[in-house]
């Protein structure tokens, strides 16, 4: 059933596509985010020299998930780690293994570029989610601060 899922880089001439799944992906989280945003989000994803990247699965030639990184330096070690920031699969392709297919795309870039660690979070009451993430490895017991410094 999974045979024609394959998972790649976002390209420029994704653009259209990503928007769309954006778009879901804000709506889901009750989110608005302002245009310049997500311009900006869109140029980091393109941009070779952003540690920002994302990664999409397709199917049909047609995008249908992403998983949005963040590849930063570490002060615990030498290796990078890999902030996954956002996760989405479009409605109509959900029960197929997409997500899984992300994570399981990214532990693979991971081992083998020698990143320390992936990690996420996501909204406790995210079960569905949560049911996925936890085949993986239990939520650990930090708890995040969010300290706005704009307005």
């Amino acid at each position: 059933m999974n045979e024609n899922i394959s998972i790649r880089t976002a390209k420029a001439e994704d653009k259209a596509a990503w928007l769309t799944l954006w778009q879901g992906y804000l709506t889901f989280y009750g989110s608005d985010i302002a245009p310049d945003v997500t311009e900006m989000t869109w140029s980091r994803i393109i941009d070779p020299i952003a540690p920002v990247f994302t990664r999409l699965a397709v199917v049909d030639d047609r995008p249908v998930g992403f998983a949005t990184c963040i590849l930063h330096p570490r002060t615990w070690a030498v290796e990078p780690a890999c902030y996954l920031e956002d996760l989405f699969v479009d409605e109509n392709q959900r029960g197929r293994g997409i997500g899984k297919r992300l994570i399981d795309d990214l532990i693979a870039m991971g081992r083998r570029d020698g990143w320390t660690n992936l990690y996420w979070h996501t909204n406790k009451d995210n079960e569905t989610a949560r049911r996925l993430y936890d085949r993986y490895d239990k939520a650990d017991n930090f708890v995040r601060y969010r300290l706005p410094l704009t307005s």
